[in-house]
């Protein structure tokens, strides 16, 4: 169900501390912390805390919840003294999903190339 821990999802372990990870910054709905195959110097994950899959039934289901996560991702740039990042949001394999908890990457600390991927 929406909203709901799952028993099978790395992020909703990681929220609920039974997988350990680098905190950044955590508030009441969302968590961030470092993410373990970074992509640049800083590349942090921005997670709500309850479970959707990607960020469209985020959006969907939780629309403040959404915008905490993005108010999150501006939040870490700053505490990471990013003046230049880049947000992205991968919904579904053929983006590049591969764990189906919505998340936001926070990337930074180098240029980055356009278009990407």
């Amino acid at each position: 169900m929406a909203g709901e821990p799952q028993d099978d999802c790395l992020f909703c372990k990681i929220v609920a501390g039974g997988i350990p990870a680098t905190i950044v910054r955590e508030t009441e709905t969302t968590l961030a912390f470092r993410d373990i195959n970074p992509q640049a110097p800083t590349h942090v994950l921005v997670i709500p805390k309850a479970h959707y899959e990607n960020a469209a039934a985020l959006a969907a289901g939780a629309p403040q919840i959404a915008a905490d996560v993005l108010a999150e991702t501006r939040a870490v740039a700053e505490g990471e003294g990013l003046e230049s990042y880049r947000t992205v949001f991968n919904t579904g394999a053929g983006a590049g999903q591969t764990v189906w908890h919505a998340h936001a990457h926070v990337l930074g600390g180098r240029g980055l190339e356009w278009p990407p991927g």
